[in-house]
């Protein structure tokens, strides 16, 4: 391996290290995760920091860029499923466990942050949107439910959950079920008002 390739390889690890030690320090502490306990965490330097990041709004967008676009590639995979319905139900499964797993709510408290999302965030939508419309397609899904819908519903399981004094890590689970069971066909009737044109942050 050449000298250039070895340099790469280390600074990919330092990357996917500072990543790791940021999601939990964000996680943690949210927005008042300070960039030197980030690099003690990922056992490197700030100087490393802030070679791979000039800023810790950088650094925070890096995080919450690569939780996006790791949906967005299962939604894209997804989309091709011979399974419309279970499709949707896996997407809104890995999407309630991953926030699950991390708590980014502090998020809406960053404007700026945000703003800089927001191309990566409307491609996931688009993507979301998409699986909706083959689950209606299918039959899977009540005709009555779009796209926003399911993108606001994303996030209900874990928010339910939060009211809950020591849960059990799988309880989000049982209200995802509840959610899905309300979006199929079967016995459902005509909701009482439309769904919403747009969903800030």
């Amino acid at each position: 391996m050449t000298e250039e390739r070895v340099l790469r390889a280390d600074a990919a690890r330092n990357r996917a290290a500072l990543l790791a030690a940021a999601t939990e320090e964000f996680a943690e502490r949210g927005l008042e995760a300070s960039v030197a306990d980030i690099a003690r965490r990922a056992g490197i330097g700030k100087g490393t920091v802030f070679r791979h990041f000039p800023t810790k709004d950088d650094l925070l967008a890096a995080v919450v860029l690569d939780r996006i676009e790791a949906l967005s590639a299962l939604a894209g995979s997804l989309l091709g499923a011979a399974d419309a319905g279970a499709a949707l139900l896996e997407f809104m499964d890995a999407a309630a466990g991953r926030q699950q797993q991390l708590d980014l709510s502090f998020l809406r408290e960053s404007g700026a942050v945000n703003a800089r999302l927001d191309e990566a965030r409307a491609s996931l939508f688009e993507s979301i949107v998409a699986l909706v419309e083959r689950a209606k397609t299918a039959g899977a899904v009540r005709a009555d439910v779009d796209g926003m819908d399911v993108i606001l519903l994303m996030c209900a399981p874990n928010h339910v959950v939060s009211f809950v004094p020591d849960p059990s890590p799988e309880l989000w689970r049982r209200y995802l079920g509840i959610i899905f069971d309300g979006l199929r066909p079967e016995g459902a009737r005509p909701l009482p008002h439309p769904a919403p044109g747009a969903v800030t942050a």
